[in-house]
């Protein structure tokens, strides 16, 4: 077959479309594949995180769980020191919808109280008689909304003249569910200061350690290694024993947050140093210092971003371990104070196993911090796998 070539110095024939230039037309792509092409890295991180179900129901939880810290006040049913002294130890009540085949809607019985002379235990039984409606959007004990707004509104309340103890009472008589609440508060929210800290001091610490190398990386890892050497619960207990007792609980709150920040960013201050050791060799770093841009820019524009995915894991996994660590020194009476209320201050309650033999419902504050830091863990994986879209 004979291929006809153009003469020479004849002009070749092409064509030049008129229409206007389409920069998002691809001939080439369908519409699922442009869909993907144009897509940023953050929708890339979504689309990737919300194919793990199990992460994203974890992440579900966990804004439902700090955002009822905000609104703790109006969801408890009674306030934090709200005692009744009748109900002592009395075991959660049961919620019930039917009375003798009618439904009367959600409610419990009225319970009368008889002492077991024998043992000296309160015993409580149920009043199939005494019908307590559960009321809704209701006025109940008054309280201060974040010390702020005087108020007495709550979700849920129980009967005019009646009790709904959905969790039972403590020694004192106070409602367990309502101190569960407002104990959540504290609980959650010092993870958040904590990894803040240490965050802080491991990416700076670690990044410039890293980054320079030299005698500062060198007594970096020392102090690193002394550090880890300790054991962890021994130490907290040592710092935070070491505050007067005469500090407020405020004080007292935001001291242990500090201690639990200043002894976690260890781990991630090491990472850090290993990752930047390897990237500084790279050209676009170089590239960096040529333009002239200072070590805070490089590490925090062009290093840290590379292994966002890592620190992204680090948070997940120590945020859990702080609130552990709070719960752990309130638990031993080193931590956190009355009238403060954490988790670890409920569990104190159930140190005898003779309270826990007889009343074990004051274990339950042990439920949502299981359920908080199997959460986190469940969303960094998640979160880790969706921090890198195109692997």
């Amino acid at each position: 077959m004979s291929v006809s070539l153009p003469k020479p110095g004849a002009p070749l024939e092409h064509y030049v479309s008129s229409a206007d230039f389409d920069p998002d037309q691809f001939e080439a792509m369908s519409a699922g594949q442009q869909r993907y092409y144009m897509a940023s890295q953050k929708k890339l991180m979504w689309w990737k995180f919300k194919k793990h179900k199990l992460a994203l129901a974890s992440g579900i939880f966990l804004l439902l769980a700090y955002g009822m810290i905000v609104i703790a006040e109006f969801l408890a049913p009674y306030g934090l020191h709200t005692r009744n002294v009748d109900y002592i130890h009395s075991p959660p009540q049961a919620v019930h919808f039917f009375n003798n085949g009618e439904f009367v809607g959600p409610f419990v019985y009225g319970r009368k109280m008889t002492l077991d002379i024998d043992t000296l235990r309160r015993v409580y039984t149920d009043n199939p008689s005494d019908v307590q409606p559960i009321r809704f959007f209701c006025r109940g004990d008054a309280y201060r909304f974040w010390g702020l707004v005087d108020s007495n509104i709550h979700l849920v309340c129980p009967a005019v003249g009646g009790q709904m103890y959905l969790l039972g009472t403590d020694r004192l008589g106070r409602d367990v569910l309502s101190r569960i609440i407002y104990g959540a508060r504290i609980s959650l929210t010092i993870g958040l200061i904590g990894i803040a800290v240490s965050f802080v001091l491991g990416i700076v610490i670690g990044g410039l350690a890293g980054y320079h190398g030299g005698l500062f990386d060198l007594l970096v890892q020392r102090v690193i290694e002394v550090l880890q050497s300790l054991p962890s619960l021994p130490l907290w207990m040592a710092l935070a024993a070491i505050m007067p007792v005469s500090w407020s609980p405020i004080i007292v709150y935001f001291g242990i947050t500090i201690i639990l920040g200043i002894l976690d960013w260890t781990g991630l201050a090491r990472a850090v140093r290993s990752k930047l050791l390897s990237l500084r060799e790279e050209d676009y770093v170089l590239a960096a210092q040529l333009m002239g841009a200072s070590t805070p820019r490089i590490i925090g524009r062009h290093l840290v971003p590379g292994f966002m995915s890592h620190l992204i894991a680090s948070a997940t996994i120590s945020v859990p371990s702080m609130i552990l660590g709070e719960t752990a020194l309130s638990f031993l009476g080193l931590g956190l104070r009355p009238p403060i209320t954490s988790w670890g201050i409920l569990l104190t309650e159930a140190r005898s196993v003779s309270v826990i033999a007889f009343y074990p419902w004051l274990l339950f504050p042990m439920i949502p911090v299981i359920l908080i830091i199997l959460a986190f863990n469940f969303l960094g994986d998640g979160l880790r796998d969706a921090a890198d879209p195109y692997k």
